[in-house]
């Protein structure tokens, strides 16, 4: 392995680990919030990246990536909200609710990806570039769009993380998420933070498909591998810290980017997944997890 080979892998997987930390973290903000896995996120990614398309594309409405992005984000934080209110808020009550949110999540992700394939069809389609050309970086040549990505990604998170840390929503979200009775009891409005924490889960599935589609092309199964991959880095790196997921993401995308070169791209999963259990068997809660005292 050439010096030039090995920093290729090493940027390809900072994308990666940056476009894996964007859908993680979303992924997290329910599971930490509401004690649930949303299997409806990998759908969440696709619809946001086709509602984007839509707006964008010139053989659609003409307005432009930007607008094409903004219009997807609000349209998906509503539509997070709406999945909510339909599929988790009913079963809320019940003690078997993780059990339930399986089952109605998984149906909601079949429905829309059935909705996105009658309303966009099956074939590829793919959003414009966020940025066109390439840069020159130490020797390298690095695209501008997968450069811009990683900015992009990393920006957001950062605003999620002042969010989380500063604002009154996001500190009773936060709240909520430690002890839902304690926040009730606090005057705090459980249910609307919920449907927000849904809400601004879709919305950074929808930036994170956004992303995708202006570096691959897009179908109506798109969020599938897209989800398999934030579980792995969710469980990889523990939910106890809103860093966890972020961290853990660039390890699984660097793991990716040196197992797709070492073993290949049809074995690299796999490998992904032994660590995976691997981590787990000795350390639980995650790399970055808190372990808790019973």
């Amino acid at each position: 392995m050439t010096v030039d080979t090995l920093a290729l892998i090493l940027l390809g997987g900072v994308v990666l680990g940056a476009l894996y930390a964007l859908m993680a973290t979303g992924l997290a903000l329910v599971w930490t919030t509401l004690g649930i896995f949303n299997f409806a996120h990998g759908t969440f990614i696709a619809l946001g990246a086709y509602i984007a398309w839509q707006v964008a594309s010139s053989e659609a409405l003409g307005g432009g990536l930007l607008v094409g992005a903004l219009v997807s984000v609000v349209g998906m934080f509503f539509i997070g909200m709406l999945v909510y209110y339909l599929l988790i808020k009913p079963f809320e009550r019940s003690p078997d609710i993780v059990v339930k949110s399986v089952i109605t999540t998984l149906a909601g992700a079949t429905i829309l990806e059935n909705l996105i394939n009658i309303a966009w069809g099956p074939r590829n389609k793919q959003l414009g570039a966020v940025l066109t050309g390439d840069l020159q970086f130490l020797g390298l040549v690095i695209s501008r769009n997968e450069a811009a990505a990683v900015a992009v990604s990393l920006v957001i998170l950062a605003a999620l993380g002042i969010f989380l840390q500063r604002a009154p929503l996001g500190r009773a979200m936060r709240a909520v998420a430690q002890n839902r009775e304690a926040a009730q009891l606090m005057g705090i409005d459980v249910v609307r933070l919920y449907a927000v924490a849904f809400g601004l889960s879709a919305a950074l599935a929808a930036i994170a498909g956004v992303l995708i589609g202006s570096i691959r092309f897009m179908n109506p199964l798109m969020g599938s591998d897209p989800l398999m991959k934030a579980l792995i880095v969710v469980i990889f790196g523990g939910i106890a810290r809103f860093t966890g997921p972020i961290y853990a993401a660039f390890i699984v995308g660097l793991l990716e980017a040196f197992m797709t070169y070492a073993v290949g791209l049809y074995w690299s999963p796999t490998v992904l997944f032994v660590i995976m259990i691997a981590v787990l068997v000795a350390k639980p809660e995650g790399l970055f997890g808190k372990h808790r005292k019973s």
